[in-house]
């Protein structure tokens, strides 16, 4: 009974930003607990690979291309899914970007580049999507937040901007839609190691540092975000709405 309770089967789930890294993983996982995953991104042709590798796994993946940033594309793109592949039952809003600038010198083009993919594609999708959950009854939402939603470091203030942003709009989501059946739900991931932080893996000095300051002295791996996503998009997680759940090695827990 209890395993029953983590149990995805005949659920369908749209990944924003899956194609790779942090979405590849979180989609893989939701498959391996039984449910059938939509991978979304941009570039049509790393999405083929991305849900060629699925399949071979035996999942069933579906491919939806558009751009998250866009209100009007992610409206279009969610009925064609809803119409075409059936209901979203599940809806991981991964999608996001960092650029590393000081604060004096960020460049106005690249903040507001920056806050249309980390926080305008959390409401451009999730809305999309709560507007058919709504009318059902049930939902899961999750937003991928970050330790930058807590903590900052510098160069990357307009990101731990967006990304306290994308809490807070979290926050939001619960409060309007949990009384309609929705669970809305963040995942804070700490420092993994995908293809966008390779170049910091392989910095001898960020990486000492991140050791040091991670209470489990180490960067994390993407597998280790499945559990997490998993618990959040089953039943397992039936009243909690509006949480935040930080993976990060306890990086948040001390000073």
């Amino acid at each position: 009974m209890s395993l029953s309770l983590f149990d995805l089967s005949g659920r369908r789930a749209l990944i924003t930003g899956s194609s790779q890294g942090i979405g590849f993983a979180l989609a893989k996982g939701l498959a391996g607990a039984g449910a059938s995953v939509v991978l979304n991104g941009r570039n049509e042709g790393k999405l083929a690979r991305a849900a060629g590798e699925l399949r071979a796994t035996g999942a069933v993946v579906g491919v939806s291309a558009f751009d998250v940033t866009e209100h009007g594309a992610a409206a279009s793109a969610v009925e064609r899914i809803e119409s075409d592949i059936g209901p979203i039952d599940i809806l991981v809003n991964n999608a996001g970007m960092q650029h590393r600038a000081s604060l004096e010198d960020f460049p106005a083009a690249d903040f507001e580049r920056l806050m249309l993919t980390n926080v305008n594609s959390v409401f451009n999708v999730g809305q999309a999507v709560a507007r058919r959950m709504l009318p059902r009854g049930k939902g899961k939402i999750i937003n991928i937040c970050s330790v930058m939603t807590m903590l900052a470091r510098p160069g990357v203030a307009p990101y731990t901007a967006s990304k306290g942003a994308v809490a807070n709009l979290t926050k939001g989501m619960a409060t309007d839609w949990a009384p309609h059946g929705l669970n809305v739900n963040g995942i804070a991931p700490g420092y993994f190691k995908t293809e966008l932080t390779d170049a910091l893996v392989k910095d001898a000095e960020f990486s000492g540092w991140l050791e040091k300051r991670t209470p489990a002295g180490r960067w994390g791996t993407v597998d280790e975000l499945v559990g997490a996503a998993i618990y959040l998009a089953s039943d397992a997680s039936s009243f909690v709405n509006g949480h935040v759940l930080y993976v990060d090695g306890g990086m948040t827990a001390c000073v």
